[in-house]
């Protein structure tokens, strides 16, 4: 798997980017659909399956997986007990004055994917990592429209080193086994994590699905609510959501200690600052370059200073 880059995150620029160049690539995962090249273009025969009629070109942004085809965006499906569950939720789910999203579209025979693909609909605007607050709230509003879902299976089966970080992350797992693998507290940037692992204590806020990668998936476009795009599915508290948006943003995009501060009336945010620097410095499956320790190392001085957040 690819390492991270310098900086940080691509942007999302349309309804289908993600920012996944910051982490291991998602198709390398074992949980793909198919052997098929994710970088390739969609076929002829998926093209028509999702009734595309224009031709495909490739969504800037993200892991270079989706293309856009006029008013669909269609990218590779990562793991295909997800990709429905996802798609008979975002169809059906009400948007507001907070948020909108990219709604899924069937292929003809009425499935939610076709040959490995799956496709939704093209939203207008780009994402903004200058703008976290906004991304935070536009997180919340939808986080408080999915509130009431179960938890899906397939989470048990994901083992993605996102998956693994997250575990991690939250004390699911004690990061033993390959000391350079992702989701490892012997691996990429473990000194980093020690003490941040060691200041972690239990928590008490309920879980429930949340966005675990909104910086780079919320898109601004005037006069129109902030999109939420790309659904990266974990089952945590809302406020580490909002805790990995912090992060994120003090990280890569110039934020510091007045982001932090402004939302740290959320509950146990030092906790949930802790447990989300630790899953993105966990999700590492290459030796951290030069600027990225000195990202987290500072994001750490500044997590590991903060205040708890009421209780």
């Amino acid at each position: 798997m690819r390492g991270l880059p310098e900086r940080g995150p691509g942007l999302g620029t349309g309804s289908s980017s993600r920012p996944g160049e910051m982490f291991p690539v998602r198709g390398e995962s074992p949980l793909r659909c198919g052997d098929m090249d994710h970088n390739s273009a969609p076929p002829a025969a998926v093209l028509a399956a999702f009734g595309a009629t224009e031709p495909a070109e490739p969504l800037s942004g993200g892991q270079g997986t989706a293309w856009r085809c006029g008013a669909l965006v269609l990218k590779p499906v990562a793991l295909a007990s997800e990709t429905p569950w996802r798609a008979g939720v975002l169809c059906h789910l009400p948007e507001g004055d907070g948020f909108r999203v990219a709604r899924p579209v069937p292929a003809a025979d009425g499935s939610w994917s076709s040959g490995g693909w799956e496709a939704s609909r093209w939203l207008p605007g780009a994402a903004d990592p200058y703008r976290p607050d906004e991304v935070i709230r536009a997180g919340a509003a939808f986080h408080a429209a999915v509130a009431g879902l179960p938890r899906p299976r397939f989470l048990d089966v994901r083992d993605d080193p996102w998956a693994r970080a997250d575990r991690l992350a939250f004390g699911e797992s004690e990061g033993e086994g390959d000391t350079g693998a992702a989701g490892s507290a012997e691996g990429p940037g473990s000194v980093l994590l020690k003490p941040l692992l060691a200041e972690r204590r239990p928590v008490s806020a309920p879980s429930q699905l949340v966005h675990g990668d909104l910086l780079g998936n919320v898109l601004f476009a005037p006069d129109a609510p902030p999109a939420v795009i790309d659904w990266a599915l974990y089952w945590r508290p809302e406020a580490w959501a909002a805790a990995v948006v912090a992060v994120d943003a003090v990280c890569w995009w110039e934020a510091g200690a007045p982001l932090l501060e402004r939302w740290s009336g959320l509950p146990e945010w030092r906790q949930m600052l802790l447990r989300a620097l630790v899953f993105r410095i966990a999700a590492h499956t290459e030796p951290l370059s030069g600027a990225q320790e000195g990202a987290y190392a500072r994001a750490a001085d500044l997590v590991l200073a903060a205040a708890e957040g009421r209780g």
